[in-house]
């Protein structure tokens, strides 16, 4: 397995980077960026690179050996030795559909040796939870599934996924790696801390919610943020919720807002939440998050399994970005020392972090973690 990065910035000489590409011959070609990159980046990849498998989206902030950055795009061209590469996608233009959506892109993979679906999906019509759902659906429980829903500045309007296809605003896609030299592992976790009382759900509808403790959720939740309301949904960034159980028991999962209907007073969260469950609010700090993210990456490579080729897959959610401000470079230098700077670093700040369960293989849609995929390759003898 061989990884070359390119970061391309306003002075980067595309036809140059287009050249390295093609003689590298990349097996997959992986894109994070402002929207306006991908769509530079569609021509030119479909008429010189066409039958190189590419996937990517927008995002809050990419993520490459260089750190975080907001106005380039991180193009990681992958070379594998014996692992085989094949790229879906499916359309979804409405939330409701997501379940379908996973299911579609099940149905387009073979399942004979999968070992990974890497999937990304759009970050704003779409609930994670459901998506994952379909994809097990068709799949089974024993393949392992990460990934993450594309970001958009946490603007939370408009965000993009790339493939061979294009650049959409309605689309999920996936990567299927089969093969049996390929190792992978996984790490995800937070670093936020709850506060005040627990709220019972009492009505929900998917990943709606419509009231907590018989009230309207979104009047509870602007009571909690005070000022801070006045900017949702992007300031519920801030202010995420973990996941209980019926016996109040902590679950794992952290939800965050990515909208509100003022007409029903509800709130419209990322994943699906327990309509048994009880909902408390979180908040941070930068240096509880930067341990998140060194955590998520010793659980990912521990010291005495990181290899001198490997690539680190890195998505992070967008609120962290966001608390963190100009010290988010810290979780990003933080996995990189776990991994002693020997695996490529690629990735982005996403609307949402798709990841098994810390020592599980089931997939959850999460919020708020640093999720981290760590793919190497083994020789396989023929």
């Amino acid at each position: 397995m061989r990884v070359q990065q390119t970061v391309l910035r306003e002075s980067t000489d595309l036809a140059n980077s287009l050249g390295v590409w093609r003689v590298f011959q990349p097996q997959l070609l992986l894109v994070f960026g402002p929207v306006h990159w991908l769509k530079a980046l569609t021509g030119p990849l479909s008429t010189q690179l066409a039958d190189v498998p590419c996937l990517g989206c927008t995002s809050a902030g990419d993520i490459s050996d260089q750190g975080v950055s907001d106005d380039a795009c991180v193009v990681t061209a992958i070379q594998f030795d014996s692992v085989h590469v094949q790229t879906v996608s499916a359309s979804l233009v409405q939330m409701s559909d997501s379940f379908a959506a996973g299911q579609r892109l099940g149905q387009q993979l073979p399942q004979a040796g999968l070992r990974l679906v890497w999937v990304l999906g759009q970050g704003i019509q779409i609930n994670g939870s459901a998506l994952i759902d379909g994809l097990v659906d068709v799949l089974g429980d024993q393949v392992l599934i990460s990934g993450g829903l594309a970001g958009d500045g946490m603007a939370f309007k408009t965000s993009f996924v790339l493939d061979n296809a294009g650049v959409h605003p309605d689309r999920v896609s996936c990567v299927g790696l089969y093969g049996e030299g390929l190792r992978v592992a996984h790490g995800s976790y937070g670093g936020w801390q709850p506060f005040g009382p627990l709220r019972k759900v009492t009505r929900c509808q998917d990943n709606v919610l419509f009231e907590l403790d018989g009230e309207p959720a979104l009047d509870i939740y602007k009571r909690y943020l005070g000022d801070h309301a006045r900017d949702l949904p992007a300031s519920g960034l801030l202010f995420p919720m973990a996941m209980l159980g019926s016996d109040e028991a902590e679950v794992g999962l952290i939800r965050i807002i990515s909208g509100v209907d003022e007409t029903q007073g509800s709130l419209i969260l990322a994943g699906d939440i327990d309509p048994q469950g009880y909902l408390r609010l979180m908040h941070a700090n930068t240096d509880a998050l930067v341990s998140g993210a060194e955590a998520a990456a010793q659980a990912a490579c521990p010291a005495s399994t990181c290899a001198d080729q490997g690539l680190a897959l890195l998505v992070s959610c967008a609120g962290r970005k966001l608390v963190m401000g100009d010290r988010v470079d810290e979780e990003v230098e933080a996995v990189a020392d776990v991994f002693r700077h020997k695996a490529t670093l690629a990735g982005f700040y996403s609307n949402g972090e798709i990841s098994p369960m810390p020592g599980a293989l089931a997939c959850k849609l999460h919020n708020q973690t640093m999720t981290i995929t760590y793919l190497t390759e083994i020789a396989v003898s023929s």
